[in-house]
């Protein structure tokens, strides 16, 4: 039933507008079952879990359970919660001044119950926004049973002149302030094994006790928890009887495609609208920085148990064209577009955010995130380009052999960072083979990022160890793979 709260102010104008009280279980169900009958999108924003977590998460709702969002992290785990009080009515009657969000048709506060009695259909309302509904913690050891249930306020003992012995004495924690709520516990293995049994009684029977004051609060909460799967051991784990009590333990998981991460980089992005507007980025450079986070979730040298995180692709775009932005600003031009050599500029976006076994940190930090690049350059080479194997005739033909060629006969062919994009254009233009391939292999391929393709032509060649490419200060160079060794005889 809607109400017009900006009409009702009082309990007794309450009771004649016929309003029914709703858990907040039953609130979320059915919100949501209308709509999934409209056919409108429960959870928006939230890309690649249309068939997979959203289902279970609808299921669990629908089901009113308590939820545990088990994933690695980078998994949406917080911003599903977060997207769950789009499930709630608009706006909830409150009894005036209640600290738990008294329903003024059940209160169950001392404070609420005496104001009743006392005041009666007189008994002031305020409203609720859905807003205001959602309530998260942090998870941490130094977490205390007082923080999330409660404790006894000597202040508040003193003010009012009271005994200890007094219930009007308790200072709520966090969970029963959360009454008529969502409440979230992120990361719930880091929390201290006893403060999870403080929550027993509250998932399951709806009590709580406080220093000794037993209070019988049926409190109306719906819980989300997440966890990530590593902290089971690492960190410790959620307690066998707290996971009995909770309904409902749904899985995430990555991103199954580049379209699905792509969709996520740029809905998460925080870029400046003159960075975006001044900065060209060719799909194809899109694809390869996705791929990144793919290989390296595959990788020898990560640590796939710690996960590699969506904000992985999302800060290393960010970076991405910041780096292009910067050259821009250097040269003078009003604009440029991404090349392939401005993925050095990703690096430190990638070497925060991956944990790395014990031969990646052999290799090192840097080291492994040009692993990284390289590798993806591999994978995407073939869509684009006739595939090269890795055991070949010594006289075999291949279609890159005119381009090798060129290379043999010459010094090396470099691209300096600040180069103009007139003049980084010009230096790609200036390899007739490179030319001839790109027009031969990729003809119909969209004119504004055939200079990245030709880039990443060469950084294939050179991954497949056809070529050498070596990064001076201003730039890289390439050079035939045998040059090295001829130089030094």
């Amino acid at each position: 039933m809607k109400l017009n709260h900006n009409e009702i102010s009082t309990l007794g104008e309450l009771k004649k507008a016929g309003y029914q009280s709703k858990s907040i279980k039953d609130e979320l169900r059915d919100n949501l079952r209308t709509k999934i009958k409209n056919g409108e999108e429960t959870f928006t924003g939230v890309w690649g879990y249309e068939n997979s977590v959203i289902p279970e998460l609808e299921r669990a709702i629908l089901s009113r359970h308590n939820i545990n969002l088990l994933g690695l992290r980078g998994q949406a785990k917080t911003r599903l919660a977060r997207l769950m009080v789009n499930l709630l009515d608009e706006n909830i009657p409150v009894v005036g001044g209640s600290e738990i969000n008294d329903d003024p048709m059940q209160p169950m506060s001392r404070y609420a119950i005496e104001l009743i009695k006392e005041k009666g259909d007189a008994t002031p309302i305020t409203w609720l926004h859905r807003s205001e509904r959602f309530s998260e913690k942090l998870a941490t050891p130094d977490v205390t049973v007082a923080d999330l249930i409660g404790d006894v306020d000597p202040i508040k003992a003193a003010n009012l002149k009271l005994s200890y012995a007094d219930d009007r004495v308790i200072h709520f924690g966090m969970i029963p302030r959360a009454n008529r709520c969502i409440f979230v516990i992120n990361e719930l293995p880091d929390l201290q094994a006893r403060i999870q049994v403080s929550l027993f009684n509250i998932l399951q029977e709806g009590d709580i006790q406080i220093r000794g004051f037993k209070l019988r609060l049926p409190l109306d909460i719906q819980f989300v928890f997440t966890a990530n799967p590593e902290d089971y051991t690492n960190r410790g784990s959620i307690v066998t009887p707290l996971k009995d009590r909770i309904g409902s333990q749904i899985l995430t998981h990555y991103p199954d495609d580049i379209e699905t991460a792509r969709k996520i980089t740029e809905q998460e992005s925080k870029l400046d609208a003159r960075q975006a507007d001044a900065v060209y980025v060719p799909d194809v450079a899109k694809d390869l920085l996705e791929q990144i986070s793919f290989e390296a979730r595959e990788s020898e040298y990560v640590d796939a148990k710690s996960g590699v995180s969506a904000r992985t692709s999302i800060t290393a775009f960010e970076n991405l064209l910041s780096t292009a932005e910067r050259r821009a600003l250097l040269t003078g031009a009003d604009s440029t577009m991404v090349r392939l050599s401005d993925f050095l500029g990703i690096i430190p976006s990638i070497t925060g955010k991956i944990e790395l076994v014990y031969e990646g940190e052999q290799e090192g930090a840097d080291g492994v995130a040009a692993i990284l690049i390289d590798d993806a350059v591999k994978t995407l080479f073939p869509k684009f380009f006739p595939e090269i194997n890795k055991l070949e005739k010594k006289e075999a033909e291949t279609p890159y052999d005119e381009l090798l060629h060129w290379f043999f006969q010459g010094d090396g062919f470099e691209l300096l960072d600040e180069y103009t994009d007139e003049e980084y254009k010009r230096a790609l233009d200036d390899i007739p083979a490179l030319n001839q391939l790109i027009k031969e292999y990729q003809p119909e391929y969209d004119k504004k990022d055939i200079y990245f393709l030709k880039e990443l032509l060469l950084w294939g060649l050179v991954a497949y160890k056809k070529l050498n490419k070596n990064r001076f200060e201003e730039g890289y160079q390439f050079k035939d793979m045998y040059s090295s060794f001829f130089n030094d005889l």
